[in-house]
């Protein structure tokens, strides 16, 4: 017999396990839940809402268009992740379009609940303070790569970044599913043209094996090398 499933709780996210009983409880009372489909916008760039927004599951695209059309990819948060704490600590409108690339379910909380929470929990508070550290590291790191690299590094970096160990074969990583080219496109900030032709010379010349189920990386410590050596060359 199945057993009916378990309704989520805020003890499921990762950012709120170990945190105080009663802090949670008070905070369990402000959220709401929220389902959300593949293709489906969460939130809109310039939206002036302030919810922050924990994914218990799925996955999120962020993003930015411009008027000609073109995207930015800035970054995608899966389970355990969270989204939106910008607007919900400065009170600004959205910086950025959020879309669902998963079916996911989302925890949606009030700023002001979130806020209070996290300054009567400083484990918390630091857990926030270590994310939006990290956030901010990588949109540095990839604003460098955009304005240092040639587009083959910036893919090196990029692919280097969304791959995992090959558990069949050691030294080599693996990207699976291989993502669109033009989403590799709004990743490194080139054109998808640019990025198909790269690809199929960096095919042709050893570095990458590919195929419809995924990317494999057959020369990482050439490829980390090389973007390396590029980031840290000295100025002439």
């Amino acid at each position: 017999m199945t057993e009916p499933a378990r309704t989520a709780t805020l003890a499921d996210i990762s950012f709120f396990k170990g945190g105080d009983a009663a802090a949670l409880a008070k905070l369990s009372a402000a959220v709401r839940w929220r389902m959300v489909e593949p293709g489906q916008v969460v939130v809109d760039e310039d939206e002036p809402s302030t919810d922050i927004f924990f994914v218990a599951q799925g996955a999120v695209r962020v993003q930015l268009r411009a008027a000609s059309g073109r995207e930015v990819l800035l970054n995608e948060f899966g389970a355990g992740e969270f989204f939106g704490e910008l607007s919900a600590i400065d009170g600004a409108p959205r910086a950025a379009n959020v879309t669902a690339i998963a079916r996911s379910r989302l925890c949606i909380v009030p700023a002001q609940a979130f806020l209070e929470f996290i300054f009567a929990t400083p484990t918390a508070c630091h857990g926030l303070l270590k994310t939006l550290a990290a956030k901010l590291r990588l949109q540095t790191e990839r604003t460098l790569e955009r304005e240092a690299l040639p587009v083959r590094l910036r893919l090196f970096s990029e692919l280097l970044r969304l791959s995992r160990p090959r558990a069949s074969a050691p030294g080599e990583r693996v990207v699976s599913p291989p993502p669109p080219h033009h989403e590799l496109a709004a990743r490194i900030g080139a054109r998808r043209e640019v990025v198909s032709r790269e690809l199929s010379e960096m095919t042709r010349e050893g570095w990458l094996a590919r195929d419809r189920r995924a990317i494999r990386i057959l020369r990482v410590t050439e490829m980390q090398k090389l973007v390396s050596a590029e980031l840290r060359a000295p100025a002439a």
